[in-house]
């Protein structure tokens, strides 16, 4: 399931704002309703390989390649 805009175009990634909350060295913390928003997986591209994020139906995350 694809979430998009009411104009039908997929709501921009780039613009995401992290919580307030940080991890050590003030790398920003993001809750993953941000992330999925609505959907149970996403794909991630990262150092030219695609991974897949999924929740579970026990509410885990899995990240698979």
């Amino acid at each position: 399931m694809h979430m998009t805009k009411q104009d039908g175009r997929a709501p921009r990634t780039d613009t995401m704002k992290p919580e307030e909350k940080t991890l050590s060295g003030g790398k920003p913390v993001y809750d993953s309703g941000q992330l999925f928003k609505g959907t149970t997986e996403i794909g991630i591209h990262h150092d030219g390989a695609f991974y897949r994020l999924k929740i579970t139906r026990q509410g885990k995350l899995i990240l698979n390649k």
